[in-house]
């Protein structure tokens, strides 16, 4: 295989994820958001977390629960992104990703 025939079939593996990618990004936030409210009714006691604009809500409030928010929501999507390319790689023999190594700097 030539070089060129390997850089088109990187670019039409990756559009070919592209729609399952996107799907796992939806799921994975409706499944982060769910934890995201059992996780704050845990901490907090209540069951909505503070929205940054009620003004009854203090800063600290505000912040912890967007702070915990962004952890969950960071920590799903890394799993979901790397679940679904996992999964890929699996069905077809094709990563649909990055294949470059990392930069050891």
């Amino acid at each position: 295989m030539s070089e060129r025939e390997g850089t088109v079939n990187m670019n039409v593996n990756k559009l070919l994820y592209r729609p399952l990618g996107l799907l796992f990004g939806v799921l994975g936030g409706l499944a982060a958001n769910a934890v995201f409210e059992q996780v704050w009714k845990l901490i907090s006691g209540t069951k909505k977390a503070p929205e940054p604009t009620q003004k009854e809500r203090g800063w600290g409030e505000v912040l912890l629960a967007a702070s915990v928010q962004g952890a969950i929501f960071g920590v799903v999507k890394a799993a979901v992104d790397r679940g679904g390319a996992t999964g890929y790689d699996k069905l077809t023999g094709q990563w649909p990703g990055d294949t470059e190594k990392h930069d050891k700097a």
